[in-house]
């Protein structure tokens, strides 16, 4: 005679856990992303209060925004820095281009929810038709900001008279054109090196967003998850995709905005 003991508030069923029940009603794996992405918010967060902390340690410029020139004693108006667009040299919409960047990530969050959607109905076609715009959206966002950073490399015709310590230890005055770690046209060294390591983290997570994407549309297409009865993977990588859209919404507001 044998007999089955069941601990109180304690599922018989047997899962992914091995046994209890899931915390949140939440898959192992949905959770280790949820972990994830909740440590990887401290890290934003702690990049974002840094350079809050730095912008407000330098004036803002008080003259005209059309007379902007660029200058180691304030901080620079983004939207006089970033006003360029590919393929034209006459035209210079404040912000025009990286406002574009921004609606392409925003709707590629939209087709990932469709693409979620779908795979709740257990829609192979749907899964892999939203799955392709959500990776297009993603290619064409690292493309765009790929170009941006060209631009802000290598900057404008006039450039800017800067007088800044060189890799020599020495004072000099001299035109700066574009950016790098040691000076750029716009502003102080701070600003440059906050735009390339904020902005490229977060490329680089958009970077690893583009390959997850491509695995999930690859394995959709070929019908690995219908095969697994559910697209649940489909699922952590949505939710990877949304936060890397979130953070881009901060990123845009504190660097470009602020």
């Amino acid at each position: 005679m044998s007999t089955t003991a069941t601990a109180i508030g304690v599922s018989p069923k047997r899962g992914v856990w091995g046994g209890g029940n899931e915390p949140l009603k939440a898959s192992y794996g949905k959770l280790m992303m949820w972990f994830f992405l909740l440590s990887d918010i401290f890290t934003f967060a702690a990049f974002l209060i840094t350079y809050a902390s730095i912008r407000v340690s330098f004036p803002a410029y008080t003259g005209p925004s059309d007379t902007f020139v660029g200058s180691n004693e304030y901080w620079p108006i983004p939207e006089m820095v970033f006003d360029a667009i590919p393929f034209t040299h006459s035209i210079h919409p404040p912000l025009a281009f990286v406002g574009l960047m921004t609606f392409i990530l925003i709707m590629s969050s939209v087709t990932m929810v469709l693409a979620v959607e779908a795979g709740h109905r257990n829609d192979r076609n749907d899964v892999t038709k939203w799955m392709l715009w959500t990776l297009l959206g993603g290619i064409t966002f690292l493309s765009c900001q790929a170009w941006e950073w060209n631009h802000f490399i290598h900057g404008t015709d006039g450039g800017s008279v800067l007088t800044y310590v060189n890799k020599l230890g020495q004072v000099v005055t001299e035109t700066v054109h574009g950016a790098n770690l040691m000076v750029n046209e716009y502003g102080p060294a701070s600003f440059a090196q906050l735009f390339f390591f904020i902005t490229g983290f977060h490329g680089f997570h958009v970077t690893i967003g583009v390959f997850l994407l491509f695995l999930a549309f690859y394995q959709s297409a070929v019908g690995v998850y219908e095969q697994r009865g559910h697209y649940e993977m489909v699922e952590k990588i949505g939710l990877y995709w949304h936060f890397v859209d979130l953070v881009w919404v901060f990123v845009f507001t504190f660097f470009y905005l602020i």
